[in-house]
């Protein structure tokens, strides 16, 4: 027996791939040439987490524009005026506004994974965003002739077969962003707007059988955009219980950021049930500051203290550049970070004499 560890997903794109996406927005570079570094940025990120010893594996996202709008790409029914995310330091980032039905995916995550696969034998974790981010897609004003109903069957559809997708191309675990779920508690201190995201995913969650469901898991974070975050003063212990209601077999739950880890561990306890793994963020992409392998060793041997082994996983607490453009941690940095929580995952897991 051994405690696992997974990353993530996002790995900040090398220089080479910045510069091209820069050239290709200006228009001086063309779609198969870019196309061409992104598939050589994932095989390299493919191969740096191998030699790493990550036992799992991702593409790092260096194909996605960002964690959030990737099934967006190409579609025509958008206005820029959409939700406005503020974070603490004062930027913001604004998702895109829905014009028109029907709602359909231009791009599936399906489509990223199968290139990765094309670069390993080792298993190959997808990221997808989950439908309760894209429902702040349709405006509070409504749509004339495409109700909210209708728009967010459609995007049950639509996300259920992004999920699909992932697993029936071998992914070894597909993931759910739902980075918004802290988020809500911001935006509506009552909870309503977070118990209509969790009923929203579980409107897809549903769809899928129980042997199904242990292949997928959720993210939470507080988000991690430019070494800042829209919702870390936001408590927790108001989140976990509602989060867990969500049917899935796998949580990945950002801890190493927290400032009292142990009283998040103890809600995570008083949530656990069988046929689950939680997976505690053991280092911090914010902080540039590389935890020690025996830093992240301590952390897992607290969440032990709480949570069973055969139910415990490790974890970042988050992407390191989900967005493209985020170029506050660097490529080496974000390595060196998941290379020490794998070694100092193995030497929780020796210490525990597993």
């Amino acid at each position: 027996m051994t405690i696992s560890t997974e990353p993530i997903g996002s790995i900040p794109r090398p220089a080479t791939l910045l510069n091209a996406l820069a050239e290709h927005a200006a228009g001086r570079l063309s779609d198969a040439d870019l196309k061409k570094l992104q598939d050589e940025a994932t095989a390299e990120t493919l191969a740096k987490l191998e030699e790493l010893g990550s036992p799992v594996l991702v593409d790092g996202e260096q194909a996605k524009p960002s964690f959030a709008t990737y099934p967006l790409s190409g579609l025509a029914a958008l206005a820029a005026d959409g939700a406005v995310i503020p974070f603490a330091d004062g930027h913001t980032r604004q998702l895109p506004r829905l014009t028109a039905g029907p709602f359909r995916y231009q791009v599936r995550a399906a489509g990223y994974l199968s290139e990765a696969r094309r670069h390993t034998s080792l298993p190959v974790k997808q990221a997808v965003i989950a439908p309760s981010a894209l429902s702040l897609l349709y405006p509070a004003d409504g749509i004339t002739g495409y109700s909210r109903e209708e728009f967010l069957e459609d995007l049950a559809n639509e996300a259920e077969a992004d999920i699909r997708g992932c697993l029936d191309a071998g992914a070894h675990v597909v993931q759910l962003d739902f980075t918004e779920g802290r988020l809500a508690l911001k935006l509506d201190p009552s909870g309503g707007v977070l118990d209509e995201f969790v009923a929203l995913n579980n409107r897809v969650l549903e769809r899928f059988t129980e042997e199904e469901r242990a292949r997928l898991g959720v993210h939470t974070c507080p988000g991690g955009d430019q070494d800042s975050t829209h919702s870390l003063d936001v408590d927790y212990a108001e989140l976990l219980p509602k989060l867990f209601r969500l049917n899935v077999g796998n949580f990945y739950v950002q801890l190493a950021s927290e400032a009292d880890p142990e009283r998040v561990l103890a809600v995570i306890a008083d949530q656990l049930r069988p046929g689950i793994r939680v997976f505690v963020g053991v280092t911090d992409p914010i902080d540039p500051r590389v935890e020690s392998a025996e830093e992240v060793r301590d952390r897992v041997l607290a969440a032990a203290r709480h949570i069973p082994v055969d139910q415990l996983g490790t974890t970042d607490d988050c992407g390191f550049s989900p967005f493209a453009d985020d170029t506050s941690t660097s490529r080496d940095t974000a390595f060196a970070k998941i290379a020490a929580r794998v070694r100092g995952t193995a030497l929780a897991a020796e210490a525990l004499g597993l």
